[in-house]
């Protein structure tokens, strides 16, 4: 199973791309290649919505500001990029995404800190526990019970998410260890229901 936290955000946008241009007329695609020749981002606009998906995330998009020291991730030998900026409209429904992966020589319980205090201006952070790596799971609780409050999927593990805001306007922080220091994903995850606009 492939471990890339953006693979996700790459193969749901293809998919959605590929079928938004099969099925929807008067679509346009334009494509932005980088020097290589790899897809450096993609616009796809139809008369029922549109699909924007680019490597080139802003750290400042997510919310956040970067711990100090801290470095974007390099791409790995399997060109898997490390950050994403997806928006996805049409139906009367609207998700952006954007995720960007950092490394730190610094222990993970010092970035959950600093974390956590960013993530204040939120709302109530919420701390979760996960054996693995970072997996976006959209799950929702029943609206007709009122709630939008953000819930841990599970809550066993070494590695921490943090999350504040609501179902709706997520901010995410998910920290690991790695080697002596610690790698980590700043996410902000916005839906829109009806006559939205991403």
């Amino acid at each position: 199973m492939h471990s890339n936290k953006f693979h996700w955000a790459r193969g749901a946008s293809l998919a959605a791309a590929v079928l938004a241009g099969l099925l929807l007329y008067g679509c346009s695609v334009n494509v932005k290649k980088e020097s290589n020749g790899q897809d450096k981002q993609v616009d796809i606009k139809t008369p029922m919505g549109g699909i924007h998906v680019s490597k080139d995330a802003d750290v400042a998009d997510t919310g956040l500001s970067v711990y100090p020291g801290a470095r974007l991730k390099p791409e790995d030998s399997g060109h898997d990029d490390k950050s994403a900026n997806v928006s996805i409209s049409g139906f009367g429904y609207g998700l952006k995404v954007v995720a960007l992966e950092y490394e730190s020589d610094d222990t993970p319980e010092k970035i959950v800190t600093f974390y956590k205090e960013q993530l204040k201006k939120y709302g109530s952070v919420l701390e979760c526990h996960t054996p693995g790596h970072f997996n976006m799971n959209m799950k929702y609780s029943d609206k007709s019970s009122g709630s939008h409050a953000l819930t841990c999927d599970m809550d066993s593990g070494k590695n921490v998410e943090l999350k504040a805001g609501t179902e709706e306007n997520q901010h995410i922080v998910a920290v690991q260890p790695e080697g002596k220091g610690s790698s980590f994903s700043l996410v902000y995850v916005r839906t829109h229901g009806k006559e939205a606009d991403i």
